[in-house]
């Protein structure tokens, strides 16, 4: 799924198109400070994964990225999303970055449990340095 240039979300100071993709029912970026966020949303499938990965694709793309996706307004997450995160985890992990997750869902621990992926996904409460 590769969206075309008219799909990205230009930069409000010049109009111009930031490399960041446009928000879709399934995710948008956010910046915050020097981290960025990936807030995924609704159902994370096999239909849906794409969506997210465009998000993480465009996130990890630079120098020493500092990504969290944020999953706490996620419905259902399956395996399709856990390929998602370990893609753009090992993305963002050779280019000297790293990748975390946001979850309180005891539905997304058990998954990551279940896969063998809590230890490389703990999840965090919240977004390091946002305000409750």
């Amino acid at each position: 799924m590769t969206p075309e240039s008219g799909d990205r979300a230009p930069d409000p100071a010049d109009g111009t198109d930031t490399g960041t993709p446009a928000a879709n029912p399934y995710a948008r970026t956010c910046p915050h400070g020097t981290l960025t966020v990936v807030e995924a949303s609704g159902e994370i499938d096999m239909a849906s994964a794409g969506a997210l990965a465009e998000h993480l694709s465009a996130a990890t793309a630079g120098p020493r990225p500092d990504v969290t996706v944020d999953l706490r307004t996620v419905a259902f997450f399956d395996c399709s999303g856990l390929r998602v995160l370990c893609r753009a985890e090992s993305r963002a992990r050779e280019r000297g970055g790293r990748l975390r997750v946001v979850s309180e869902s005891p539905r997304i621990r058990r998954l990551l449990r279940a896969s063998g992926l809590l230890g490389r996904f703990p999840p965090l409460p919240g977004v390091p340095g946002q305000r409750p």
